[in-house]
């Protein structure tokens, strides 16, 4: 939200007090309390009749600064709040006619006490902020609501990450965002998943803990600032330091929740019934036959909403003109080896018998004056669960529980971004302030009940903070187009600078049917993502139904990611474990590269990965290559960077890099994702310098991800070189057989390789 008319002049009707000095500080053990009135106290009547704010300084874990900014605390919403670690660690405090300071770990916070205010954030002898004059305020629009900002500095050449899903460019400089869920599409500034966090390149975060509608003017208001904003009178904002993008997404995860880890399973391909197509278990059971009938490895079959009766979604009941045996069906599935998904959402149409069970129960949301809030968006006099009551909660999970003992294995979550705020919430919650909250409740009550049965996974269209804990989420409705695709692109890297962990797309688009040059280049993108999936809207996504070559790709690149798996879980248990995505924008992953800087048509997968989604038909391509001799993992020939690259790739291709001096694992099957990776798992070392050494985790695909303690589960190997000689040893788990590759330098693509028989700790090459 813009406040000003240019630098100087506010809007029309806007009235601003800014915080002038830090006229009163006092100090406790862990934190600092400072009074900040509006105007210079040069004598005693100034003290009356005039704004104060109230500014505690505190920290809730070593490295992280909270800042909590209050006007008037008798007005301040008790619910909801977001879940945030607090350590309370061990801080240094310092109190002078100066200033005033709280340093935790590496980072300070010094408040100026002497007018003009000044608060700045350092650390390791630089500044990395500060709110300067004019900067940390209350202001009150003309139609006198109250608003808490503040603007912290943004230096010369700094650049801004984060936000959440965004479908724009993923630099934010010059960009206006609110932080208000919409179910919007992917083609504008509306977002499913907006997330009040952002990261610099200077080496530090920003963590706005609102959890109502939060407004940032990145460099857009105020060019050199950037400035955050919300209705209310308090703001709390958390300042992280990195220094490394990394180091800041762990800091900021370690707050907020991290990843639980999705089954290997779920890393497989899922095929939908897409939504509005006309479908039953005849068709069904085509779409399964066929893609056996085509060596297509298959994992999970999803139904989508037409799996109940029209008018009544949500009531968890089978349309049993179109599904007479689900139980039948189901199990007939599961013989096959497949998962199943349901297509499920928070509202309860009118006509379901939920509705009157939910109403008399109190389970559904109400307006102030007691009656239930309804409306005709989606489903004819739809009503919302209300998640803020315990007992509505626990009788929705109940609902999915006898999916479940049907042998129902995962949810796809849609919806929970178009709620209300003419309500009145069970727990006295704000209304304004749930709107984005809604959807944590939501999805956490199916992600407890999934747990109850084992390892959980959903398919999320909706998020806010905390919601990275409960993964998949996917990016969306967007249309059947390359542009789309690569609209999609930002918004998964986007949202992994916010630590989600886990994200997916729809492979061909969502609306529309894809010309098959779109929906051959997308299935190689969805296929190099950590979970894919074929879903539509008006048209099937199984292959054969755009041409034979489709069929060869998607089973090329399905087989691809399954040999993968080794390294691609790997990856999933370091999401899992630190908070860093899957796929992670080349930003995070090659910070010091300026050539990086605002690349969002790439991405690394995992650390040592390039993929670089082809977004053409003719498949002409323009990538970045950092520093180094890397690998085409499809064909072992070699590009070097730093620089661009342009090629052109068939649709069986597209730029595939591995990072110079990278081991990668990799697996004995093809067919499924879920197996014994250690059983036959092949160490590649790519281009080993010499005096290199590399360790190497094999996880185990079971419920608890290898190594453990005593060795029993997966492999761990130390791979190094010392002048010609290469050398694998084994230090943990029992491998049946495995195998060291080399790749790259004197060797050819396909390099010299030894395999170890069962019992073998050590392998050596000499290049």
């Amino acid at each position: 939200m813009k406040f000003k008319d240019g630098y100087w002049r506010l809007r029309p009707g806007v009235r601003a007090d800014y915080a002038t000095a830090a006229h009163d500080v006092t100090a406790d053990a862990r934190s600092l309390r400072i009074l900040a009135p509006a105007r210079p106290i040069t004598h005693r009547g100034y003290t009356i009749d005039g704004p104060v704010l109230r500014v505690d300084l505190s920290s809730p874990m070593p490295d992280v600064i909270r800042v909590r900014v209050v006007h008037f605390a008798g007005s301040v919403p008790a619910a909801p709040v977001f879940e945030v670690r607090d350590d309370a660690p061990d801080v240094d405090l310092a109190v002078d006619a100066e200033q005033a300071s709280l340093t935790s770990g590496a980072l300070t916070v010094r408040v100026r006490r002497d007018a003009p205010w000044e608060m700045t954030f350092s650390a390791g002898g630089r500044e990395l902020t500060r709110s300067a004059g004019r900067s940390l305020g209350v202001m009150r629009d003309p139609g006198d609501r109250h608003f808490t900002v503040e603007q912290l500095g943004l230096s010369a050449g700094e650049l801004v990450y984060g936000l959440g899903e965004r479908f724009g460019p993923l630099v934010r400089n010059g960009q206006s965002v609110d932080i208000w869920n919409e179910d919007g599409g992917t083609s504008s500034d509306l977002a499913y998943k907006n997330i009040p966090f952002y990261l610099t390149n200077r080496g530090y975060g920003v963590f706005v803990n609102h959890p109502g509608r939060v407004s940032f003017e990145v460099g857009s208001e105020t060019v050199s600032r950037v400035q955050f904003s919300a209705e209310g009178h308090d703001l709390e904002y958390l300042v992280i330091h990195g220094p490394t993008p990394k180091d800041i997404l762990r800091r900021y995860t370690a707050l907020t929740g991290r990843p639980a880890l999705p089954p290997a399973w779920s890393f497989g391909l899922w095929l939908s019934t897409s939504f509005t197509t006309d479908y039953d278990e005849a068709t069904v059971t085509s779409f399964v036959d066929g893609m056996a009938e085509r060596d297509l490895p298959l994992s999970v079959f999803h139904f989508d909403c037409f799996w109940m009766r029209r008018y009544r979604w949500c009531d968890f009941e089978w349309d049993p003109e179109v599904f007479p045996d689900p139980e039948g069906m189901i199990r007939r599935l599961k013989e096959r080896g497949l998962r199943v998904c349901l297509w499920i959402n928070p509202y309860i149409g009118q006509a379901s018998a939920l509705f009157d069970e939910g109403a008399a129960a109190g389970h559904l949301l109400r307006r102030p004056d007691g009656t239930v809030w309804q409306d005709d968006h989606w489903q004819a006099g739809r009503a919302l669960v209300d998640f803020t009551s315990p007992a509505a909660r626990e009788w929705y999970a109940g609902k999915l529980r006898g999916l479940l003992d049907m042998g129902v294995d995962a949810f796809k979550t849609d919806f929970g971004e178009r709620i209300p705020t003419d309500v009145a919430y069970a727990d006295g919650a704000d209304p304004e302030r749930m709107h984005n909250y809604y959807t944590l409740l939501y999805n956490e009550t199916v992600h407890r009940v999934l747990a109850e049965r084992g390892a959980p996974v959903q398919f999320a269209r909706s998020a806010t903070v905390g919601g990275q804990r409960l993964p998949v989420h996917w990016g969306g409705d967007c249309e059947s187009t390359f542009e789309a695709m690569a609209e999609s692109l930002r918004g998964g890297l986007s949202l992994g600078l916010a630590g989600f962990g886990f994200w997916s797309h729809d492979i061909g688009g969502f609306e529309g049917r894809p010309d098959p040059a779109v929906f051959k280049r997308w299935v190689a993108f969805g296929l190099l993502s950590s979970h894919s999936r074929l879903h539509g809207s008006s048209s099937y996504r199984v292959p054969w139904l755009f041409d034979e070559e489709s069929v060869d790709v998607l089973r090329s690149f399905t087989r691809l990611k399954a040999r993968l798996m080794p390294y691609l879980y790997g990856a999933a248990v370091e999401a899992a474990a630190e908070g860093l995505p899957m796929m992670r924008a080349m930003q995070l992953e090659f910070p010091g590269d300026r050539g990086c800087d605002h690349l969002d048509a790439q991405y690394m997968l995992g650390p040592d990965l390039l993929v670089a989604p082809v977004l053409s038909a003719d498949g002409d391509i323009s990538y970045y290559v950092p520093e180094g001799t890397w690998t085409r993992l499809l064909d072992g020939e070699t590009v070097s960077g730093p620089g661009w690259r342009t090629e052109r790739h068939g649709f069986d291709s597209l730029p595939l890099l591995v990072r110079p001096g990278a081991v990668l694992p990799t697996g004995a099957r093809e067919d499924r994702p879920d197996y014994d990776y250690a059983d036959g798992v092949t160490l590649n070392a790519y281009r080993l310098a010499d005096g290199a050494r590399r360790t190497v985790t094999v996880p185990s695909p079971g419920p608890s991800p290898g190594p453990s303690p005593d060795g029993g589960a997966g492999a761990v190997f130390e791979v190094s070189r010392t002048g010609d000689r290469v050398r694998a040893r084994r230090v943990a788990g029992a491998p049946a057989r495995w195998s060291l590759r080399l790749h790259g330098g004197p060797q050819t693509s396909d390099g010299p390789r030894v395999t170890a028989e069962p019992g073998t700790d050590d392998i050596e090459i000499t290049l």
